[in-house]
């Protein structure tokens, strides 16, 4: 695939789960090419993010609502009627999100920026500082480094927060502990 390509055509990328004013919209560095092929958020089983999600205050009304006790990559499109929502950093979907070049996080920033303010969710939860690192470099002239939790600016009337990647190379951080920040998380919203 042709780094070229106008991946924010959603048959060469993951579409966008999102709609105005919703609670959450999830920021992902970028989808994997087996999330694509499969044609949900966070596909891999081995991803931490649908039984972390699970496991959190922050999904227990959408699990109620569904009538389930762990929410699954199948319920990516359904989680926009209880106020979450999906994109990513750079819609081109790689094997490692390590293949992505500093060029294409710089040509996706005006994108990401300006869809967020325009959707104006309640917050933006951006999965790991790598995801969060250039939106915070875009808005803040100095080069220091994101921390984790909710951060002192916001994208327009949106606040942001920012968890630990769920990705299973992310060894600094168990499933339990991502549970935690997704209750921090929750905590923000109440």
């Amino acid at each position: 695939m042709s780094n070229n390509v106008d991946l924010r055509d959603p048959r060469e990328s993951l579409p966008d789960l999102v709609r105005d004013k919703l609670d959450v919209i999830f920021v992902g560095i970028n989808p994997s090419t087996f999330s694509v092929a499969q044609g949900h958020y966070f596909a891999r089983a081995a991803n931490r993010f649908w039984p972390s999600f699970s496991r959190s205050v922050l999904s227990h009304s959408a699990r109620r609502s569904l009538g389930v006790s762990r929410l699954e990559p199948a319920h990516d499109r359904q989680l926009l009627d209880h106020g979450f929502g999906f994109t990513d950093a750079v819609k081109r979907p790689t094997a490692r999100a390590s293949d992505l070049t500093s060029a294409e996080f710089e040509a996706a920033m005006p994108h990401l920026l300006e869809k967020l303010e325009r959707l104006q969710p309640h917050i933006a939860c951006f999965h790991g500082t790598m995801a969060y690192r250039r939106v915070h470099r875009a808005l803040v002239a100095a080069k220091s480094d994101p921390i984790l939790g909710l951060q002192s600016l916001r994208i327009g009337q949106t606040q942001v927060f920012v968890v630990p990647n769920p990705s299973p190379a992310n060894a600094h951080f168990t499933p339990a502990d991502q549970v935690l920040w997704y209750d921090r998380l929750a905590a923000c919203l109440a």
